[in-house]
């Protein structure tokens, strides 16, 4: 939330990064990486950190969740489970 408020007053308000990163006291290059990811979310641009967006945050937890799905189901079918098997006696 922080972060992204601090970067929308570099695009929404047009601060520039130095009056933004010293009334913050956050150092700037911190607050320039905030806005160029900000930047790449509001284009559709899904960040490899965590997300600043809701919507961006959002995607990432559906991409967690399909990860998680698909790792279970690879290990679930290496149990075999379902199959009958006829052993002879």
């Amino acid at each position: 939330e922080f972060k992204r408020e601090a970067a929308g007053l570099v695009l929404d308000q047009g601060d520039s990064h130095i009056e933004a990163s010293r009334s913050l006291g956050v150092v700037e290059s911190a607050l320039r990486r905030w806005v160029n990811q900000l930047q790449q979310e509001r284009n559709g641009v899904t960040p490899q950190s965590k997300a600043l967006t809701p919507e961006q945050q959002k995607i990432q937890e559906l991409e967690a969740r399909i990860a998680r799905i698909e790792r279970f189901k690879k290990g679930y079918r290496a149990l075999d489970v379902g199959r009958s098997r006829a052993f002879a006696l």
